[in-house]
C-alpha cells in the first residue's frame, strides 16, 4: 500500500484480492490433479520458493525509509518510480521530504468512550462475521450438489466479478453503502440458498449452488470493502491498535467457519446441510444492519485524535471537509508521492 500513490491506495487494495482468488482458482484445478493430500501440500508449497529468487526486485517503502532516516535510499528509490512513471519532480522537494512522527495511543481509547466503544463493536463483528462466512462459503462446497471441484473452482471464480463491483464503485457510492449492501446481498442469497436445498428435487439443485456463490459475491466484496473502511474509521492515533484487533477478530471468524461448515456431520439429514448457509446468511445481514451506524469515510477529512475520532460523521463543520476541497488532508510529502507514484498520460 506504501509503493502507491494516496489515490490509488483503494485500488492497489482491491486489486490485491484478485491474486487470492486466481489462487483459489488454481487450487481447485491442482487438487483434482493431484488427489493425494500429501503431495498436494508438497505441491500448492513449491510456488512459494521462487519468491526467493525476485524478492529483491520490489523496492523498500520509501515512507519506510524516511521513517528509519535513510533520506538517500529513500529519494534513490522515488527517483526512480517518477523515471519510469515520466514524471518531472522537483529535487528539492524531494530533498525536503520527511514523515511526520504521530502521537500514539492506547488500545483501551477504542473502548473507554462510548462512541468508540460501539463504532468498534461494529467494525470488529462485521470483520469476524465476514470472514467467518468467507472461508465457511468456500470450505461448504462440499456439501452442494455437484463436483466438489467445480464447486470450489465457481467458488474462487465468484470473487473476481465481487473485486470489480468494489474497484467500478468503492469512490463513487462510498464505503458505507457498498458495504452494507454487499453485506445483505450475500446473507440473502445465503439464506435462500436452503429452500431449493431442501424443498427442490435433484434436478433443480444447481439452483442452490446458483445462490451460494451469489452469497459468496456480496461476502468476498464486502470482506474487501471492510479493510479499506475500518482504516479510514479509526484514528490515526490508535489506527494500528484497531487494525490489528480487527485482524484478529477476521482470525477468530476463519478458525470457527470450518466448524460451522461441518454442523452436517453433527445434524443429520438436509437440515444438516441447510444449517451453515443459515448460520452464514444470517450472520452476514446481521453484520452489515450493523454497519448502517457506521459513518462514511469516503472524501471525508479522516480523524486523527481520539476527540476526532468521537466527533466524526456527526454534524459536518469546517473541520471536516472533502478532501477535494480541502488539500490539508495531505501531507506535503503525501503531494510529492502523489506526483512521482502517478503515470503521466
Amino acid at each position: 500500500m506504501e509503493l502507491v500513490g494516496p489515490s490509488k491506495r483503494v485500488w492497489a487494495g482491491i486489486v490485491i484480492c484478485y491474486f487470492f482468488a486466481a489462487g483459489l482458482v488454481v487450487l481447485a484445478g491442482v487438487a483434482y490433479l493431484i488427489r493425494d493430500w500429501v503431495y498436494l501440500e508438497i505441491a500448492i508449497s513449491i510456488p512459494s520458493v521462487f519468491f526467493l529468487f525476485y524478492w529483491w526486485l520490489i523496492p523498500e517503502s520509501p515512507r519506510w525509509l524516511l521513517s528509519q532516516g535513510k533520506h538517500e535510499e529513500a529519494v534513490k528509490i522515488l527517483k526512480k518510480i517518477a523515471k519510469g512513471n515520466n514524471r518531472n519532480v522537483d529535487e528539492k522537494a524531494l530533498c525536503n521530504l520527511t514523515v511526520q512522527e504521530e502521537p500514539s495511543g492506547r488500545f483501551w481509547h477504542l473502548i473507554d468512550n462510548p462512541v468508540l466503544f460501539k463504532r468498534t463493536f461494529i467494525i470488529l463483528i462485521n470483520w469476524m462475521f465476514a470472514s467467518m462466512a468467507y472461508y465457511g462459503l468456500s470450505l461448504n462446497t462440499g456439501d452442494l450438489s455437484g463436483d466438489y471441484y467445480l464447486n470450489f473452482f465457481l467458488s474462487g471464480l465468484a470473487e473476481f466479478p465481487a473485486y470489480t463491483i468494489c474497484l467500478i464503485f468503492l469512490d463513487r457510492i462510498g464505503r458505507k453503502t457498498l458495504h452494507v449492501s454487499c453485506m445483505v446481498f450475500g446473507g440473502i442469497f445465503c439464506i435462500c440458498a436452503i429452500f431449493p436445498m431442501l424443498y427442490a428435487s435433484e434436478d433443480l439443485q444447481p439452483i442452490t449452488v446458483t445462490l451460494a456463490m451469489l452469497g459468496k459475491v456480496g461476502i468476498a466484496a464486502a470482506y474487501g470493502i471492510i479493510y479499506v473502511w475500518s482504516a479510514e474509521l479509526y484514528p490515526t492515533v490508535v489506527r494500528n491498535q484497531g487494525m490489528g484487533l480487527s485482524s484478529t477478530m477476521a482470525n477468530t471468524g476463519a478458525l470457527v467457519s470450518p466448524y460451522v461448515a461441518d454442523l452436517n456431520k453433527a445434524v443429520s439429514g438436509d437440515l444438516g446441510r441447510a444449517l451453515p448457509f443459515v448460520l452464514f446468511g444470517g450472520c452476514a445481514l446481521l453484520a452489515g444492519l450493523l454497519a448502517l451506524m457506521l459513518p462514511e469515510t469516503l472524501n471525508q477529512h479522516l480523524p486523527e485524535t481520539i476527540e476526532d475520532g468521537i466527533n466524526f460523521g456527526k454534524k459536518p463543520d469546517n473541520k471536516y471537509k472533502s478532501e477535494k476541497e480541502d488539500n490539508s488532508v495531505n501531507s506535503p510529502s503525501d503531494h510529492v508521492t502523489e506526483l512521482v507514484y502517478s503515470s503521466k498520460l
